[in-house]
């Protein structure tokens, strides 16, 4: 499922020169196979942050039952954590468990959505960007904080949003998911275009401000005693 891009084991300047680099491969237009399933991936630490543990949730999807998307597959994968946290690196601190984890699949989804950044980040490759070129697969950061960027005030009511600008390129969305709840930061990763990850996003929106696929993921990444 995946193609080796880089090594892990790099210096943090290293990192930060290997991400912008990484960032020019990202495809900003829609190169999408039909989607039938979706993939939620949550990315999270134990052990003091000695171990990381990913998450990935597929979803069946069908049109005319969104929201109500059914599970097909599941995986919780753990692995020694490779890097410390660096502001800016975490997908260097992330990915390698994601990609444990959907080596383990057996249903290869079309479409992945991440909690995380997409290219709403300082060198363009966020978590859902970096993921995306490991896979060759569309993704879709979905974040619950913004990591950078500005914005103007949102509207209250679901489906409300306003462009993520960093200086005048539009990196991103704040998007009211929920009415009177607080925003996400939706930004493309790769292979698909800001309108597109939005309309998936808000396809996929049930009663919560996350859409299934990712509220899934985080609610699977939360059983601290699953062994999958």
């Amino acid at each position: 499922m995946t193609t080796t891009l880089h090594e892990w084991d790099l210096a943090p300047k290293d990192a930060r020169a290997l991400q912008s680099q990484l960032a020019k491969k990202l495809e900003s237009s829609d190169r999408m196979a039909p989607v039938s399933h979706i993939a939620g991936v949550d990315i999270g630490f134990e052990d003091r942050g000695n171990t990381t543990r990913a998450a990935v949730v597929v979803l069946k999807w069908d049109a005319s039952s969104a929201p109500d998307l059914s599970v097909v597959e599941q995986v919780v994968h753990r692995e020694p954590t490779r890097m410390p946290y660096i502001p800016g690196l975490l997908s260097f601190r992330e990915i390698p468990a994601a990609l444990g984890a959907f080596e383990k699949l057996t249903v290869k989804p079309e479409l992945v959505m991440v909690d995380g950044q997409g290219i709403a980040h300082p060198r363009r490759l966020g978590v859902a960007a970096h993921l995306g070129l490991w896979l060759d697969l569309p993704t879709i950061g979905v974040a619950k904080s913004r990591l950078y960027g500005r914005y103007s005030e949102v509207g209250e009511q679901r489906g409300d949003w306003t462009p993520l600008y960093a200086g005048k390129e539009t990196i991103g969305a704040v998007l009211r998911s929920r009415a009177k709840v607080k925003p996400v930061f939706i930004s493309p990763g790769h292979r698909i275009t800001l309108e597109t990850s939005l309309a998936w996003v808000m396809s996929c929106l049930g009663r919560t401000k996350l859409p299934e696929p990712t509220r899934l993921a985080d609610r699977l990444a939360s059983r601290r005693d699953e062994r999958k």
